[in-house]
């Protein structure tokens, strides 16, 4: 105690206000430099882009005038008169046709000459004053240049003043005439820009070993003269001093600060045109010098504002804080007093001394007080606690009731069967769905056993009531419809455990799913269009028949220009058409395996058929296809088809070498359109084209079970800050050389042979594998499927179950498929590729555009992504037509949601067009060319991950 006397005792109050002022004046000047630091930066944000605008607003104008003086002399060269008196040569006729209109453009197109050479690029006529210093701008290569491309050309050329030129050939009867060249002077934008910066504005040409003219106002620290400027008086004293104290490179396209007395100025040189063809070796450059005087001064009041508001601010809490603390301790000290009242068992004293305070924040001196009244409050509560738990027990006994009733009315409204009954088989009790479906009463069916009502045909029902289980029967409904039940049988709880033990047995119908079932088996073996049997049926009807002691042969069909079928009556004829030729081969076909293969390719497999009945049968389906016609808005398409034979063993001992022979047969009858089918001999089968397709079906075979294919990579960029958004998956095969083939070489190849439904779910499973080593990007993958897989009933489940296998999120992954795919058989797409987004995929539509039909599906395709075929990416420079084309595309898919990508730039020239138009994405060589994954950059980051 003694110790603690001696210690110098400072109040809690004082030493909080201590430490906390010490803390708000921190805080306030750190608010009054963030406050400054803030202001600065905006502003200077505010700067850049306004500086930024007034580029723009430079490029804007130049190319406007061009673009006037481009129109006005083309205007002037299609004048007959001008064109006949230049082929002729005469000097006069061309002033006769040139001076009415003279006027008319000096004063309101503003232009200063308009001059005509002929067509040895000599000048003819000028009208105007023409600028002698600037005649290195007209040139003789440039005019020929003109008229060799036959198209307008524009430059500038700056000395004593900047001008435009714009030359434009002139063609009279079918021939180059001349040339007419116009120009203007860039004084006027000028005071253009001043109006729109608010700017002091100068016209400057810099070039080395400049000199002054007589009374031009020349620049010795720039070498430079000021053709033009704004408010001359003002401002050139002011131009002279900036460029004695400022490099000319500190403002050449960047902004410098200059203060002159009491005012500060930012100074920056604008480029007057970089994408124009400046000649003679001079620049020019628009100088702008704009007084931020004013701005700089309120940044300075602000940041003195804010520190006199948070120096009052800190004044205030300190007030604050001590009126607080006073109060606070006060009541601290009545606390404290009061306690000991508790010991004494005095509550209602203690409650009447202490009422509770009314405020807005609790603190811990609140929390003391409460827990003390608290105390005195707790006996009296037990007693009322113990009233409320008998008002809460006649409440449960209420709620029990209304459980009872809702038990009682589920029971009722459930549509299921549910039964109760004993192991006699005597029901006692059963809902108003069993009444309903077996048209019974409830006493009717008391009356009667279980099995005898809902499942006569099963046996040893004893055994649930000891355990429980699961069966299937068949119940004949009020109507007298047959439905397929399967119950649920849980034996009931109970001590008695014999003949008076029950059974609950709940069924569940379950007719719609078996035919549903039966549907989808009939499905996977059907094409769903024209209901025939499908691609992966009929290779499996084929390995089944063709056997060492077998025979028989293969038609393989390709129906003739139906191509033209959908491009001129669109694809629901298209579809039609095929429905047609599929009721033709059934009819003619019975009895036999009839497929359609994909697309409009069909095939027919004779068992045990000879030579001749192949023939014939051929012959048949040639001749009875002719008499079929589609009749569509006046159009009439017939339902021809080239028919190739191959016949089994003498044309292929194996089902993949017998289908490419039958289909080389098929392109060898399109070209004997007469005969419309073709069989296909034992000489012709040791021919190298057939030889080349087995050895590439073998090849593809063995690359599939020695997973011998190669993946690689292209990237596909944002064009908004060109980040890589996700790569698309390209495959390659290895050669016996170990030389990546492209898939041109094999693919084909892998269509026809019915081997291209294994490729994609090879690329799909490996793309799948390889997305998971790579889970720390945020790129995607896309990966291409053909139109085959569209036909795939079970893909949707076989990538589904990828997914989980790899613990891969089907949102990495982007489908892709071809435009021409996709609308060949429009609703199996569809449905497919629904299925494919349902499990969280994308899906992107390549080569989008070719055939412009499918712009009538584009709003009903699943589709995410729209890449936009190569062909018309490349010409976009030169072709207004693939410019409109593309534009459309991108308008189209941006109305509907989708986004778009650009295939094929293989140049920087591209670019501003793709971002003109708006496309998203961009793909190509320039960009990023297709890579092994070892070697690309998203799977470097990974640290070699794809490895593990």
């Amino acid at each position: 105690m003694q110790n603690r006397k001696n210690v110098f005792r400072i109040s809690l109050k004082w030493r909080a206000l201590v430490f906390t002022s010490l803390l708000l004046l921190a805080l306030a000047s750190l608010v009054a430099w963030v406050s400054n630091h803030a202001l600065v930066q905006q502003f200077s944000q505010s700067q850049k882009s306004f500086y930024d605008r007034q580029r723009y607003e430079v490029s804007l104008t130049l190319q406007s005038s061009a673009d006037a003086m481009r129109q006005i002399a083309s205007l002037l060269a299609s004048s007959p008169s001008l064109s006949h008196a230049l082929l002729e040569g005469d000097a006069a006729d061309i002033e006769s046709a040139l001076s009415p209109q003279w006027p008319t453009l000096q004063l309101d197109a503003g232009l200063d000459d308009v001059s005509v050479y002929d067509s040895d690029t000599k000048s003819v006529i000028t009208l105007g004053q023409e600028q002698s210093d600037n005649q290195a701008a007209v040139d003789a290569e440039w005019l020929r240049q003109v008229i060799k491309e036959e198209r307008p050309m524009k430059r500038l050329a700056c000395y004593r003043e900047c001008r435009q030129y714009v030359a434009v050939p002139v063609l009279a009867e079918g021939t180059d005439a001349g040339v007419i060249m116009v120009s203007r002077s860039l004084a006027d934008v000028t005071r253009y820009m001043q109006k729109s910066s608010g700017s002091e504005v100068a016209l400057l040409v810099t070039a080395s070993g400049l000199t002054s003219y007589a009374n031009d106002r020349f620049l010795d620290g720039w070498n430079a003269n000021l053709i033009a400027l704004t408010h001359e008086d003002t401002s050139w004293p002011l131009f002279e001093s900036i460029a004695s104290r400022i490099a000319f490179s500190d403002v050449n396209g960047k902004v410098a600060r200059y203060t002159e007395g009491d005012k500060i100025f930012e100074v920056i040189a604008i480029s007057i045109d970089k994408d124009n063809q400046q000649v003679g070796g001079k620049s020019g450059y628009f100088l702008l010098v704009s007084d931020i005087t004013a701005q700089i001064n309120s940044i300075s009041s602000t940041t003195r504002m804010v520190l006199l508001i948070a120096l009052l601010g800190w004044l205030a809490s300190e007030v604050i804080l001590f009126s607080m603390l006073k109060n606070r301790m006060d009541r601290l000290r009545i606390i404290s007093r009061k306690l000991p009242l508790l010991a004494q068992r005095r509550y209602d004293v203690m409650r009447d001394s202490m009422p509770p305070a009314k405020v807005f924040f609790l603190d811990e001196l609140d929390t003391l007080e409460g827990t003390a009244i608290e105390l005195e409050t707790k006996l009296e509560g037990m007693e009322k606690e113990i009233n409320l738990r008998g008002v809460e027990l006649e409440n449960r006994v209420k709620e029990l009731a209304r459980e009872r009733d809702f038990v009682s009315g589920l029971f009722n409204t459930a549509q299921v069967l549910i039964v109760i009954h004993n192991r006699n088989g005597h029901i006692t009790l059963t809902n108003r769905f069993c009444e309903w479906l077996t048209g019974l009463s409830g006493d009717q069916l008391s009356d009667n056993k279980f099995q005898d009502v809902f499942a006569a045909e099963l046996v040893n029902i004893d055994e649930f009531f000891d355990g429980g289980g699961q069966q299937e029967s068949k119940l004949v409904s009020g109507d007298g419809e047959i439905r397929t039940i399967v119950w649920y049988h849980t034996p009931l709880e109970t001590e008695d455990r014999g003949s008076h033990q029950e059974l609950i047995s709940v069924g569940v119908d379950i007719t719609e799913r078996k035919l549903a079932e039966t549907r989808l088996l009939w499905l996977a073996s059907r094409d769903s269009l024209t209901e025939l049997y499908n691609r992966r049926f009929f290779e499996e009807a084929l390995s089944r028949a063709v056997t060492p002691s077998s025979f028989g042969a293969v038609l393989y069909l390709d129906l003739d220009r139906f191509k033209e079928v959908n491009e001129t009556s669109g694809h629901q004829s298209g579809d039609q058409l095929l429905r047609l030729v599929a009721t033709a081969l059934s009819e003619l076909g019975q009895g036999n395996v009839v497929a359609r293969l994909g697309g409009d390719e069909f095939a027919i497999l004779l068992e045990h058929a000879s030579q001749q009945s192949a023939v014939d049968m051929a012959q048949r389906i040639a001749n009875h296809l002719e008499q079929k016609t589609l009749h569509v808005e006046g159009r009439i398409h017939r339902a021809s088809a080239s028919i190739g034979i191959a016949l089994y063993p003498a044309n292929g001992a194996f089902p993949d070498e017998l289908m490419a022979n039958a289909d080389y047969a098929m392109y060898q009858a399109k070209v004997d359109a007469a005969q419309r089918w073709y069989l296909l001999s034992p000489e012709q089968q040791g021919r190298e084209e057939i030889k080349q397709r087995v050895y590439w079906v073998e090849m593809i075979r063995n690359a599939l079970l020695n997973d011998s294919f190669e993946l690689m990579v292209q990237p596909i960029f944002r064009l908004v800050d060109f980040d890589v958004q996700h790569y698309e998956v390209l495959l390659r095969l290895k050669d016996t050389n170990g030389e990546n083939l492209s898939p041109g070489v094999f693919i084909p190849v892998a269509e026809q042979s019915g081997q291209i439904v294994a490729v994609d779910r090879w690329v799909l499973s490996n793309g799948i594998r390889l997305m998971s080593t790579l889970a720390d990007t945020t790129a995607n993958l896309a990966i291409n499927l053909s139109g085959q897989s569209l036909h795939d009933g079970d893909l949707t489940n076989f990538m589904k179950n990828e997914f989980v296998r790899h613990a891969v999120d089907p949102a990495r992954i982007i489908v892709e498929v071809t435009e021409t795919a996709a609308v060949t058989d429009f609703a199996s797409a569809r449905c497919v590729l629904e299925s494919i987004r349902a499990l969280g995929c994308k899906v992107a539509l390549d080569d989008f555009g070719v055939g412009f039909s499918s712009f009538h599906y584009l709003g009903q395709f699943p589709a995410d992504y729209i890449k936009i075929d190569g062909s018309f990416i490349q010409k976009l420079p030169e072709s207004e037509e693939s410019q409109l084309i593309v534009k459309a595309i991108v308008d189209i898919a941006k109305g509907m949601g989708k986004k778009t990508v650009a295939e094929f730039v293989d140049r920087s020239e591209l670019l501003p067009y793709l971002r003109g138009y708006g496309v998203d994405y961009a793909q190509g060589f320039y960009l990023g060319k297709p890579a092994a994954i070892a070697d690309t950059e998203f799977y470097k980051v990974q640290g070699g991950r794809g490895g593990e």
